[in-house]
């Protein structure tokens, strides 16, 4: 299922610096949630945040190499569960992809990547879903204005 927070916003075509950047989007996209505290996780920041860093340090540092989550997981010192949990967020807004990748031990595993191995493609790919999305809703309102009316009618 395709699940992305839509809010109205300012592009951030003045800001220099990735990680405030990053924060702003992410947040707003829903990847974040607003308010998060990383401190709950034993990180000090934000940055320093699983989440946060799972984008940061491995999607967007090498956007088109495969990430087993057993690999993201033990970098990162923490559980498969808690990879997932944020891998699952990035798939559902279509901004990661499946794909497999070779472990150290010569075993396929399931890896996951930036979609395209390219952020800009991947939102293109967000877009599309959106607008679709929202076709979908036209549909949907109009429907509902059309029975709406037979049912005022009927009155």
């Amino acid at each position: 299922m395709f699940e992305l927070q839509v809010v109205s916003n300012t592009p951030m075509t003045g800001v220099d610096d990735i990680d405030v950047l990053a924060e702003t989007f992410l947040t707003q996209i829903g990847y974040l949630s607003k308010g998060y505290d990383p401190r709950g996780s034993g990180a000090l920041t934000l940055r320093e945040s699983i989440p946060y860093r799972i984008f940061m340090d491995f999607f967007m540092k090498n956007p088109s190499k495969a990430w087993a989550a057993e690999e993201i997981a033990a970098l990162l010192d923490t559980t498969k569960p808690t990879v997932y949990r944020y891998i699952n967020k990035l798939k559902s807004m279509d901004i990661v992809e499946y794909t497999d990748v070779q472990g150290a031990d010569g075993q396929v595993r399931r890896g996951y990547r930036l979609r395209y191995g390219d952020l800009s493609k991947a939102w293109s790919f967000c877009e599309a879903n959106v607008k679709m999305a929202m076709d979908n809703y036209r549909k949907t309102v109009e429907r509902f204005g059309q029975l709406a009316k037979e049912r005022a009618e009927k009155s």
